[in-house]
């Protein structure tokens, strides 16, 4: 009996010492000191031994017990120290290593060119009013002389909320709300987003628009002309070269584009400007009598001009981008090189 004590007290220090997770300790510890446990057993066969040698092989009994819950107790302590160190080796930080330099945003490219546009003209005195993206079909249209039947409409592909009810298409109402308000000289640029249900590589279904209106005693042609070519070289460069077409317009009369020479080949003709030589900027015009009218203008004692713009579109031919689709699609990779 004596013998097989001795010999359980071995073979427990010697699997304790070897033991090299809390899950080897733990069964271990329930193998030898567990209810059904080799040493618990060995307990139990004490009423078999001669009562003479009872005593002290109770006592060695304990003894060994006790020796073996310190040599478990000493093995699961040194197997959390190396799971704590090896946890801490593999996690450490390396205190010499460079630190990480802290990523800033930047203002997205259509951000950029809108706040130059806004820049440039509140140089020239005009002031920024922003009015509501959802609209109503009165301010939107018929209020810039374009009735319900009017064939204009299809050039402002519509999203309708309701029968009454759109999404702007343009940032224009925001110029009959102001003259509603207010009596000439009126002098306003009106950026924002706009709407119209069209998708390809020059064209999104949200897209960001300013338009702009000047209106007052004595208002010319002339002065539109050179409101027109003093932003667009302020924009493109003073060497920039420009040119106005006969054009139509609802909302003004008489009506022009405004073409830049190509920033892409110089006016040598190219894939971007088709061969021409120009690229079409802006779209613009001396405001119409009968958009004054609703508004409670007198025609005959004030005048004006108005002109839109897309903001994507400048942004396009300012950095020499070829898709829209790209300012949508949040690839860092394009947005940092702004």
């Amino acid at each position: 009996m004596r013998e097989a004590l001795e010999e359980l007290q071995r073979k427990a220090a010697g699997e304790a010492a070897s033991a090299k997770s809390i899950e080897e300790f733990l069964a271990i510890r329930t193998r030898y000191l567990g209810r059904k446990g080799l040493l618990t057993d060995a307990l139990r066969r004490l009423k078999d031994v001669p009562p003479e040698e009872r005593p002290a092989l109770g006592k060695l009994s304990n003894d060994i017990k006790e020796s073996i819950s310190k040599q478990l107790d000493q093995a699961l302590e040194d197997i959390q120290s190396r799971e704590k160190y090896d946890a801490l080796n593999e996690e450490g930080i390396d205190v010499t290593l460079p630190g990480r330099t802290r990523r800033y945003g930047k203002l997205h490219p259509v951000t950029q060119v809108d706040n130059e546009i806004c820049t440039i003209f509140s140089s020239l005195g005009f002031s920024i009013v922003r009015g509501p993206e959802v609209e109503l079909d009165y301010y939107n249209f018929e209020a810039l002389n374009i009735p319900k039947d009017h064939p204009a409409r299809d050039m402002h592909d519509t999203f309708y909320v309701e029968d009454t009810i759109v999404l702007r298409t343009h940032t224009s109402p925001v110029q009959i709300r102001t003259m509603e308000k207010q009596r000439p000289p009126v002098r306003i640029l009106s950026p924002g987003k706009v709407y119209r249900p069209d998708s390809d590589i020059s064209h999104t279904p949200m897209f960001h628009q300013v338009e702009g209106l000047l209106v007052d005693k004595g208002v010319t042609f002339g002065d539109l002309k050179g409101v027109l070519t003093y932003f667009l070289q302020e924009v493109f460069g003073k060497d920039t070269k420009l040119r106005f077409r006969p054009s139509f317009f609802p909302f003004t009369e008489p009506s022009a584009e405004v073409d830049i020479q190509c920033v892409m080949c110089g006016g040598s003709g190219c894939r971007v400007c088709g061969q021409s030589g120009w690229i079409e900027i802006l779209g613009s015009g001396m405001v119409d009598p009968e958009v004054f009218k609703v508004v409670g203008y007198d025609p005959e004692e004030i005048s004006g001009f108005a002109f839109g713009l897309g903001v994507e579109r400048i942004a396009m031919l300012k950095y020499g981008i070829s898709d829209i689709r790209l300012f949508f699609e949040n690839d860092r990779r394009f947005l940092e090189q702004f």
